[in-house]
């Protein structure tokens, strides 16, 4: 079960790392992950959002996408600072 601490530690993790480079893994259903590079770009009490960078050279344009906190304690998605390799969980 998700504690209300549980949310909190990781909303505090994710806000120390705004700004930095990331690695983001999505299950995106049955044996199919979806790996993508971006960076942590703000929180919110509920949310935090990601800009992924554009996927190829000719699409210059790059996606801001929202996540739950809930998605990364469910493992539904998978965040790894490529700095340090921390993977936030």
């Amino acid at each position: 079960m998700i504690e209300k601490s549980d949310i909190q530690r990781v909303k505090d993790e994710l806000s120390q790392n705004i700004g930095k480079r990331i690695r983001l893994s999505a299950k995106k259903g049955r044996k199919r992950v979806i790996v993508r590079h971006g960076t942590i770009k703000e929180t919110y009490p509920s949310i935090f959002i990601v800009m992924l960078d554009s996927i190829s050279e000719f699409a210059t344009t790059e996606r801001t996408v929202s996540f739950s906190y809930a998605d990364l304690l469910t493992k539904s998605i998978e965040i790894m600072i490529e700095d340090t390799k921390q993977i936030i969980q």
